[in-house]
């Protein structure tokens, strides 16, 4: 294991358990504060295509925005986990929660029966892509839970155009993260108390 490897390893531990930590009412409270900022934005007014994610371990909730995204008709996307490719994720639109299934490590994601990217023929690129992390660091950089899934999904040549913007709390913004070749930067970051762009 690498330097870098093991001081995320440690960082994830340690801010993991700190997001643990908080109460129901600390994660509405500061979920409600993200999305309120993330609604001033016109790259959120004017989105017609959005890549979302299910929140897991007190992360940001994104949930009323994806409510939001339906009640607007906007295209809603989540990613779905490849069972038989670990590290990969499909985007798939979903039109409601009943479309949604537990899947790949208990998180809630669009049933078999969504279709994907391929299947549609669809272009499925975000105009806006909602990021989760463990920590966001002054750069841009994330700290994920290890498995690359979002470094390869922004990596991909259609992401070039979306807008990303990472979610989290405001003790998960670190001055700087460790970082691989692969490790790819988000173009924003909002927490309950500031959005902080990079590009």
């Amino acid at each position: 294991m690498t330097d870098a490897s093991q001081e995320k390893d440690k960082l994830r531990k340690m801010l993991v358990e700190q997001r643990m930590a908080l109460s129901p009412e600390e994660v509405q409270r500061a979920s409600l504060a993200v999305a309120e900022r993330l609604r001033t934005l016109t790259e959120w007014k004017n989105a017609w295509s959005v890549l979302l994610y299910w929140p897991i371990k007190n992360e940001v909730d994104t949930r009323p925005l994806l409510a939001e995204l339906w009640e607007r008709g906007a295209i809603a996307l989540l990613p779905r986990c490849r069972p038989e490719q670990p590290g990969f994720m499909d985007l798939c639109a979903c039109t409601c929660e009943e479309d949604l299934t537990e899947g790949s490590f208990n998180i809630m994601e669009p049933a078999p029966c969504c279709a994907t990217r391929e299947d549609s023929g669809e272009p499925f690129v975000p105009d806006l892509v909602l990021v989760p992390a463990v920590a966001f660091d002054a750069h841009g950089y994330r700290l994920g839970f290890g498995g690359g899934y979002y470094d390869r999904l922004l990596a991909k040549p259609e992401m070039d155009e979306a807008v990303t913007i990472g979610l989290c709390y405001d003790f998960q913004r670190l001055p700087v993260l460790p970082t691989n070749a692969w490790d790819e930067p988000v173009q924003a970051v909002c927490t309950e108390r500031e959005l902080k762009w990079f590009r």
